[in-house]
């Protein structure tokens, strides 16, 4: 935790510093607002302790125009009622009497630590979602958060989760992609005692362990259409039915969930129900890839640099200039997990006082933003199409090379038949039995269409 006071060290004040430095914190401390800044900006800092002597509104507008999210907490003499009050009302989190509370600091350093370790944001393009999201946080709304894998879809449910009235309450996640078919359903409502073989004991599932708390449904577009029915009732009615389970039992939960896919194509295939979608789609926060929001690249590449300097007993590393500039350059396809992992690399591999371009690594050992050979590009290239492929059934892909090239064409049914090296008639029933099953098939010259009934 790193701790920046900005005030006089004097008298109480320096009692405060003292106290958070024997719970752990490591602590700058600067004497004026501006100090104060210019070591947020080399440095940064995980809370700040303003004294209410200076303009705590002045410090909190400068960290909103520099979207510095450091959180705020003002102090002063516990008689200073009136300070105490601008203080919160110009935007600090808490406020702390002076003399300082051995356990108050010590309250507030955890709650901090708790709350802020894992959500680093600092582009606009990633402030808009944030504050879409902490705008519906307090309410008990379900939110759908889409984006491509490794964005942090799961962080922002726990950032919504902390910003939320359950955040006393029980957080759990459920990845729904990693769970078989067969013991999803029990994992997600539990079952009683004999349900199944195996079953020796009840078991309580997640929907019971959120109670009063938050679910996150982590890949929800990953479960069968079957115990999609099931999850649909859960939530509209309130009460789940455990496997085996003679009577309903009443749940209290504010249900998330994510995807990596498009929920919109989902439903049109079939394999995602437009009913659940629609409940668990009353606010859509979508996630931008990393490419998409350059600003927090160096911001998240500093971050993890701490933490695993940290957590492995290293000293603490920046990254070198050159190190910036190949990590601004790399694509990051794997989005904010690829750079974690290249950063945590980075930093058991650096050797010098900063960490070096050097020691920035794929997993195969090539310098990163090295351009692969054709040959090492196809086979990457092929290794992305199966494990694109893994978990669907071949209808499911047959389905969907079909009317892809169906779209491609422009509907045109001799034409699409002759790419796809099948018959017409083929392709004729084919497109029948979607369009029974309430699949959107183009009609010929016409592309297919994109958007759902309401």
């Amino acid at each position: 935790m790193r701790l920046l006071i900005i005030g006089r060290l004097d008298g109480e004040l320096t009692t405060a510093s003292r106290i958070a430095m024997s719970r752990g914190a490591s602590v700058v401390q600067a004497d004026d607002l501006d100090q104060g800044l210019a070591v947020l900006r080399a440095k940064g800092a995980d809370l700040i302790m303003v004294d209410v002597a200076l303009s705590v509104s002045d410090l909190v507008g400068a960290l909103e125009a520099e979207r510095i999210r450091t959180p705020v907490v003002a102090c002063g003499a516990g008689a200073d009622t009136r300070g105490a009050v601008d203080a919160i009302r110009a935007g600090a989190k808490e406020y702390i009497p002076l003399p300082p509370d051995a356990d108050m600091i010590a309250a507030i350093l955890e709650a901090v630590a708790a709350d802020q370790a894992a959500f680093v944001w600092r582009d606009p393009a990633m402030e808009k979602v944030v504050k879409l999201a902490e705008q519906v946080a307090r309410s008990d709304a379900s939110v759908l958060i889409t984006g491509e894998s490794g964005t942090g879809k799961e962080v922002l449910a726990r950032h919504l989760h902390q910003r939320s009235a359950r955040r006393s309450k029980p957080f759990v996640s459920v990845n729904c992609a990693a769970i078989p078919d067969a013991l999803l359903e029990s994992e997600l409502f539990g079952h009683e005692k004999g349900a199944f073989t195996g079953a020796v004991a009840r078991r309580i599932g997640k929907f019971e362990e959120a109670n009063g708390g938050t679910l996150l449904l982590d890949e929800i577009s990953e479960m069968d259409v079957r115990l999609q029915a099931k999850l649909l009732r859960a939530l509209q009615e309130r009460v789940i039915d455990r496997v085996g389970g003679a009577k309903p039992v009443p749940v209290d939960i504010r249900v998330l969930a994510t995807s990596n896919r498009n929920m919109a194509d989902a439903v049109r295939a079939g394999t995602f129900r437009e009913d659940l979608f629609y409940r668990l789609n009353v606010v859509h926060l979508r996630l931008p890839a990393l490419r998409e929001r350059p600003g927090d690249i160096i911001e998240l590449a500093q971050h993890f640099a701490r933490k695993y300097g940290q957590a492995n007993g290293l000293p603490e590393r920046g990254l070198s200039h050159d190190a910036k500039r190949v990590v601004l350059k790399n694509p990051w396809r794997g989005n904010v997990r690829e750079l974690e992992n290249a950063v945590h690399r980075a930093v058991l591999l650096a050797t010098g006082a900063e960490i070096g371009p050097d020691a920035l690594m794929t997993p195969e050992g090539d310098a990163l933003g090295a351009e692969p050979d054709a040959a090492t590009r196809a086979a990457r290239t092929a290794e992305a199409v199966t494990r694109a492929l893994v978990g669907r059934t071949v209808a499911e892909v047959e389905q969907d090379l079909i009317l892809d090239t169906l779209d491609h064409c422009l509907g045109n049914r001799t034409h699409a038949a002759k790419i796809l090296g099948i018959s017409i008639r083929t392709l004729r029933n084919k497109l029948n039995e979607y369009t029974a099953s309430g699949v959107a098939v183009p009609e010929p010259g016409q592309a297919r269409p994109v958007a759902m009934a309401g």
